[in-house]
């Protein structure tokens, strides 16, 4: 297999600092990088969004064939989306020294009121690296749908989540029209489909 050229020695920070912190934190970084011919880059200055890293989760019932999945409002789809309400996978963010798994089972309960089980680590990926520094870990579980219900999220965060019992098929159509459109939704359920058997194999 072919290995990538450069590595984290190849680039520098020259500079940082902190142009906003909020809910968020906003960076401003000074960097300079190696180019493909060997030289160095001219100093680049680039805004880097911080918000963390997180996790995401699927929860699946083997018995029924269904997922838990949840709706929520999300300010940034209103610039492109008919709704900004959007059918999701749950997640939520790592805290410092937290284990991601923890963060599943925290999440799922908070969010769904549902335990999870066969807790197993699909991938991780790179939100938007142009950008960002965030890092999703995508989780699959086994869990009983038949207690998926209601409305959850905590008031502290003003969270208001819609639980949804999904049949495996009518996720994968909404895969193929577009009604799951964010990326972790996108991610999540394509692994599933494209390796279910292996991970019903694991949970028997």
């Amino acid at each position: 297999m072919k290995s990538l050229q450069y590595n984290n020695e190849d680039a520098k920070i020259l500079n940082e600092e902190t142009v906003f912190k909020g809910f968020f934190e906003m960076k401003r970084i000074q960097v300079q990088h190696k180019l493909f011919d060997g030289t160095w880059s001219r100093v680049l200055s680039r805004e880097m969004f911080e918000r963390g890293h997180a996790v995401a989760v699927l929860p699946y019932d083997p018995n029924t064939q269904e997922f838990v999945l949840i709706e929520q409002f999300r300010l940034g789809a209103m610039a492109t989306s008919k709704s900004p309400w959007l059918f999701e996978v749950i997640a939520g963010m790592i805290e410092p020294h937290e284990d991601p798994s923890d963060v599943c089972h925290r999440e799922s309960f908070e969010e769904a009121g549902i335990m999870l089980d066969g807790l197993l680590k699909a991938l991780t990926y790179l939100s938007s690296p142009g950008g960002t520094t965030e890092r999703l870990h995508i989780y699959m579980a086994k869990t009983n749908a038949a207690i998926a219900k209601g409305v959850h999220g905590l008031a502290s965060e003003s969270e208001d989540i819609l639980v949804h019992r999904v049949k495996e098929s009518e996720a994968r159509e909404w895969l193929d029209n577009g009604k799951i459109d964010n990326a972790a939704a996108i991610i999540a359920l394509q692994w599933f489909f494209l390796n279910k058997q292996k991970l019903l194999d694991s949970w028997n």
